[in-house]
């Protein structure tokens, strides 16, 4: 069928060619190999002459159905899976850069990215400058002769600052470099960073792509000239997705309108509740009248997602008490789940970073980020309303 403009519609109406079994949803495809019809159409697939299949570490009728889908929902012209979010965020810096490059990143990354950053890209004679994202003004004075990529999440992780990616784009474009945009946490439904000027959208599939915790995966999708040089690398270093976790992500990315929806409505019910609460120092949540770049959000993203921080009083002891004292919504180093998960950052996905670094970054020590879930916001907000009143 004709793709159709309508984001729904090619979430779940994309698929691999059917087989001669004529089924209605795609098969499991669990092969390491494809058999070739004669040596000259092994030749040829080898010199890259005709598509198709030849080895899954290459490719997967199951991970270029997953892809397919991707470069639609992002706008992107090409793409590839990769085996973690992590392994898609290292294959877009290690392809793309070479020794003497200089990546210029905003200081609020999430924290395995910021070890790559500083003590992986080093070895390789690979720089980086981080750059305040609440202060663009002073992103261009950064950039050197040899800044070869602009990097971001926007929103942060975890904590939910912006940056104006038209700008961003603009400032990229001007001086020739690469625009790399982390779109975790707010998937291709509620933004396109393409559409403002990025050439290349990573995401961890683990997250609310996958959207029911089961499964570990990512992507990188962008222009086709990029992705060529991303495959390459991919092709021969090895971080493929396995058939059965594209299925899945493929599978999931089919309610993903759906899910963020909900996901989006109760975070918003959330922060508007927790804003009232006496316990609670300071909560952010990018569609609330309160966060400081609230009309830029409301610019560039469809919904506020589906991520809530707060801080509450009592630093770091009240910060565990609280994760202690909740009876239903979990407490593990995940997000994007249909189940309601709670972390505390400084702790735990941040904790590499130095007290100062954190701080920098808006990680104070009782921050706690709320992963929103789906469950009746009702349950969620009374789980959160016990665990704060026995916290104390």
């Amino acid at each position: 069928m004709a793709k159709s403009k309508k984001f729904e519609t090619n979430a779940i109406r994309t698929q691999v060619p059917r087989s001669p079994m004529r089924e209605h949803s795609v098969p499991l495809y669990m092969t390491s190999s494809f058999v070739f019809d004669d040596a000259e159409q092994a030749r040829a697939l080898f010199a890259d002459e005709i598509p198709g299949n030849i080895y899954t570490r290459f490719s997967n009728p199951n991970n270029t159905e997953f892809i397919e889908k991707m470069c639609l929902l992002e706008g992107a012209e090409d793409g590839i899976a990769t085996a973690s979010g992590m392994s898609a965020v290292f294959t877009s810096f290690a392809s793309l850069l070479k020794s003497g490059d200089h990546l210029l990143v905003s200081r609020s990354v999430f924290g395995s990215t910021h070890q790559i950053l500083t003590m992986i890209l080093p070895k390789w004679g690979i720089t980086h400058t981080y750059a305040d994202i609440d202060k663009p003004e002073t992103w261009e004075a950064l950039i050197q002769k040899n800044t070869k990529m602009i990097f971001v999440e926007t929103p942060s992780n975890p904590a939910l600052d912006l940056i104006d990616l038209e700008w961003l784009g603009t400032l990229a474009k001007k001086h020739g470099i690469l625009l790399n945009v982390d779109n975790c946490f707010c998937t291709p439904y509620l933004q396109q960073p393409v559409s403002f000027g990025a050439d290349i959208v990573i995401h961890s599939g683990t997250k609310f792509l996958d959207g029911q915790g089961r499964a570990i995966g990512g992507i990188i999708v962008g222009r086709k000239d990029l992705i060529k040089e991303v495959r390459f690398f991919a092709r021969h270093s090895g971080p493929s997705l396995s058939p059965f976790n594209a299925w899945i992500l493929s599978k999931s990315l089919e309610t993903l309108s759906v899910r963020m929806e909900r996901h989006c409505e109760n975070a918003m019910k959330l922060a508007l509740h927790l804003e009232q609460h006496a316990e609670i120092q300071k909560v952010k949540y990018p569609f609330l009248a309160s966060h400081p770049q609230h009309h830029l959000a409301k610019k560039q993203m469809k919904l506020g997602g589906g991520i809530v921080t707060f801080v509450v009083k009592g630093g770091v002891d009240r910060g565990r008490k609280f994760l202690n004292s909740l009876e239903m919504v979990s407490h593990t180093a995940n997000l994007g789940d249909s189940r309601s998960i709670a972390t505390h950052p400084a702790s735990t996905t941040h904790s590499k970073l130095s007290e100062t670094e954190r701080a920098a970054v808006g990680i104070l020590p009782g921050l706690i980020r709320i992963s929103v879930g789906l469950e009746h916001i009702d349950d969620i907000t009374a789980d959160i309303e016990q665990a704060l009143e026995n916290s104390k």
